[in-house]
């Protein structure tokens, strides 16, 4: 089943007098249970796709459809809905609340749905049941972005979307969350994209959408994506 539906996106900023072209066209769609990679370089236009497909920015034209529903579309206070409940957010730098531990911090996010799952087992999921009453700066950067995959996924979304969650990890720690992120997508039924510039990280993907000067330069489904634990960087 589709799950999300980009078609011929645009997104021109205004920088004094210069128009800025992030997304010139972009155009492709997600099956649900995939695992994909936006791939390429910086300033190509991976996290303007991103921030609209989690209906944190809006298109100057084109569409997003989730589910057979637009999202563009959509009222400010229905995509407010939208990114509450459908869609799971993870992000370089953890953005996590300082003053609240681990759990706290999980439940933060789970309060705000209906639907959400149970914050222990979440936990559990994620390696880090023991160290749930730890504050964030007690926590390694890794074990930080461990709290923030499960704050995303503890709201039972639809839809994850991460946006270079290594970035800021080293390399063993890195492999760690990317199989993290296998797990969820494979054990928890999840639909989960990761834009990222590092190239070797989409060996794992069963989908690979290459971009380059904010067009989609390659879309292709990959027959056989290798575990996390076999890349190297």
């Amino acid at each position: 089943m589709e799950i999300l539906r980009v078609e011929n996106l645009t997104k021109t900023y205004l920088m004094g007098e210069v128009e800025v072209h992030a997304l010139r066209g972009a155009t492709f769609s997600s099956t649900e249970g995939e695992f994909s990679v936006i791939l390429g370089p910086s300033g190509s236009g991976k996290s303007t796709l991103l921030n609209i497909m989690g209906g944190m920015d809006t298109p100057t034209t084109g569409r997003v459809f989730a589910k057979g529903e637009e999202i563009t579309a959509y009222s400010e206070k229905k995509l407010t809905e939208y990114r509450r409940t459908k869609v799971g957010f993870v992000f370089q730098f953890y953005n996590l609340m300082a003053s609240l531990t681990a759990e706290e911090n999980v439940e933060l996010a789970a309060e705000i749905t209906e639907d959400a799952l149970p914050i222990g087992e979440i936990l559990e999921a994620v390696g880090l049941y023991e160290r749930r009453k730890h504050f964030p700066s007690q926590l390694s950067g890794g074990e930080q972005q461990r709290v923030s995959i499960a704050r995303a996924i503890a709201k039972n979304p639809m839809l994850l979307l991460c946006d270079e969650p290594t970035g800021a990890l080293d390399y063993a720690t890195g492999i760690s969350i990317l199989e993290l992120l296998r797990k969820v997508n494979v054990d928890m039924k999840k639909t989960v994209m990761v834009i990222t510039h590092n190239a070797d990280i989409a060996l794992m993907a069963d989908r690979v959408i290459r971009m380059n000067s904010g067009k989609i330069v390659e879309d292709k489904a990959v027959a056989n994506p290798v575990s996390a634990s076999e890349i190297k960087w």
